[in-house]
């Protein structure tokens, strides 16, 4: 499995007991979801290595208490904490309307409701306090805020976001 192929879950934060057990913090809002998983990856030495779960639970909001098969002992489980957890992409549940993860709308193309036509979306930069689309136009980079009140219609029929960004942002790049 490669990383591309699959989706950041969380982060193996502690273990849990002495027999093996180790909690995971999740990246999600619905961790409830992935509560009843039969396996899940986990990157170890830069590897995405398939790991089967032996039982699982949450524990307190976001974190998942799992026991994986062959991992019985604390030496075990010490090992594989701060490992990344990966699942693929089909565990994503399907979002609707103007929700999207931020991998589904790499390669859409925007268009502004008052400026016509912006470019394509060739990367979403959450690094910022703000996370922006980073769309291409004939070369130049422009940055448009992932803000709510900023997007009009995500259309996934025809790989378009809307927009309606304040007069003037797009032409600060152009």
């Amino acid at each position: 499995m490669k990383k591309e192929d699959c989706f950041y879950l969380g982060k193996i934060v502690k273990k849990y007991s002495f027999k093996g057990e180790l909690l995971i913090k999740l990246d999600t809002d619905e961790p409830e979801i992935y509560e009843n998983l039969d396996a899940m990856f986990l990157e170890v030495r830069g590897s995405l290595i398939p790991f089967f779960i032996e039982s699982s639970q949450l524990h307190k909001s976001n974190l998942l208490r799992v026991q994986f098969e062959d991992v019985n002992e604390e030496a075990d489980a010490d090992a594989l904490i701060k490992s990344d957890v990966y699942l693929p992409l089909e565990f994503l549940p399907k979002l609707e309307g103007n929700k999207f993860y931020f991998h589904e709308v790499v390669g859409f193309t925007m268009k502004d409701k008052n400026y016509g036509a912006v470019g394509k979306i060739v990367a979403i930069n959450d690094t910022t306090a703000q996370a922006l689309f980073e769309v291409e136009k004939d070369g130049k980079q422009i940055l448009i805020p992932m803000n709510d009140e900023f997007i009009v219609k995500v259309d996934r029929k025809t790989k378009t976001i809307l927009v309606e960004t304040p007069e003037g942002l797009i032409d600060l790049y152009l």
